[in-house]
């Protein structure tokens, strides 16, 4: 063992559960968490692993993506789902729990050990005397976000997350939508979902009227022109979007032979082509009336939402640049960066990360040779996309079955599909377990 004391900057979901990996593994972890001493706008205890916005862990049902990835962190001993199953509440397939019973209990069971040192203070440069692991979340502070753009350069850390809904392309209707790119050029990358004029005329004014998730005060002047709401762009004029993200120059709708009124432009998000996102629909409109007023979209009228759209502040790193599929610096191997701030989205996605790399750095400290578990099961997808998604246009992600490795097989039914998946990712993760930990 070269270095047996962890430096873990950041107490939320992610970086409580990568220290207890360490600390059961016999390591020493001195845990940086800068509240009470500071706090954010979205902090209301000093609890570690407090949770901020919805209590939902998301489905427990073994053939959901949410399944599938709870039942990889119980083989490893996630010490925040256990705790979570504990502090749960009713919500039918789902874990919810109680968010302050929840936190208390993680930060009850961490002070524990005898190995771990919490300490009340804000981190504001990268200590690189030690391994350290970064899980300072969306939330991350001025100063240290200067000094991670001091590590990964400036242009591969972003403060905004402006992420369009997604939509499985099964739901599609393809004979509306075509396949196409603007003057034939680069292929069919895109589909294609055309407007005539009084079909756009009529979602414009869906789209202004809709009704919009309220802004907490910290997010008011979030906005800034390269990632504008579509509703607010639409607020500019009716010909606002139809001359922006709508427009229709270079592209011919294949069923009249002349240029649509506007086109919605979907491209591909994941590498087994089900899913598609709407291109330049960052929005704040409530879920349900993204559902209902995307809907108006022609071709989109039975669209199923995989995700929806979403604008906050976030701050996260261009993963593919930085990270391998370790959650660990390609240049700097005693680094780790984990949770919201590599590039994932959602609670399990935090601790899923935390768990993964508190088992790694213990493994890279004892200088064990690191085996990521395939890309056919969970954890070895999203360490896959981090390293391996297109860094030109990276985005952070939950975990879908849209990132597992593509069965090799034709299953039509949705549902066979998803039962295939989860039990090839139960069959490798078992193997991988045995073989490699």
């Amino acid at each position: 063992m070269k270095n047996n004391t962890v430096t873990i900057i950041g107490g939320g979901l992610a970086g409580s559960e990568a220290a207890y990996q360490l600390l059961k593994r016999g390591f020493k972890v001195v845990l940086y968490e800068m509240r009470p001493e500071v706090m954010t706008p979205a902090h209301k205890t000093d609890y570690l692993a407090e949770i901020v916005c919805s209590n939902s862990f998301g489905s427990s049902d073994p053939n959901t993506s949410g399944g599938v990835l709870k039942r990889e962190l119980k083989l490893l001993d996630s010490l925040l789902l256990k705790i979570g199953e504990k502090s749960s509440i009713p919500a039918g397939h789902a874990l919810a729990v109680d968010r302050e019973l929840f936190s208390k209990r993680i930060t009850e069971e961490l002070e524990k050990f005898e190995n771990l040192t919490i300490t009340r203070k804000e981190i504001t440069k990268i200590p690189f005397d030690s391994p350290v692991i970064i899980a300072t979340g969306p939330l991350t502070s001025k100063e240290l976000s200067f000094s991670l753009m001091k590590f990964t350069g400036r242009e591969n850390l972003f403060f905004y997350d402006a992420t369009s809904p997604i939509v499985e392309v099964s739901s599609i209707n393809r004979e509306i939508v075509f396949p196409a790119s603007r003057y034939d050029r680069g292929g069919e990358d895109y589909l294609n979902a055309p407007f005539t004029e009084e079909e756009y005329k009529r979602f414009y004014t869906e789209l202004l009227n809709a009704e919009k998730v309220p802004l907490k005060e910290f997010e008011k002047h979030l906005f800034f022109e390269a990632c504008l709401p579509i509703e607010e762009l639409a607020a500019r004029g009716e010909r606002t979007l139809a001359f922006g993200p709508l427009k229709p120059i270079g592209l011919t709708d294949p069923r009249t032979g002349k240029m649509p009124h506007a086109v919605v432009q979907l491209r591909q998000d994941n590498l087994a082509a089900e899913h598609y996102q709407l291109v330049g629909f960052q929005t704040r409109l409530t879920w349900s009336e993204q559902k209902r007023v995307f809907r108006l979209i022609p071709g989109l009228e039975k669209a199923e939402f995989v995700r929806y759209g979403v604008m906050h502040r976030n701050s996260y790193i261009n993963a593919p640049l930085i990270l391998n599929r370790f959650f660990q610096s390609k240049d700097i191997k005693d680094i780790f960066i984990v949770g919201q701030l590599s590039g994932l989205e959602g609670y399990v996605e935090a601790i899923a990360s935390g768990l993964y790399a508190g088992i790694m750095m213990a493994k890279h400290l004892n200088n064990e040779k690191l085996v990521a578990p395939p890309r056919s099961t969970a954890l070895g997808a999203l360490g896959y996309y981090l390293e391996n998604a297109n860094y030109k246009n990276f985005q952070p992600t939950k975990f879908v079955f849209g990132l597992l490795e593509p069965p090799g097989i034709k299953i039509k039914d949705k549902r066979d599909r998803r039962r295939y998946l989860s039990q090839k990712a139960a069959e490798q993760f078992d193997f991988w377990m045995k073989n490699f930990l």
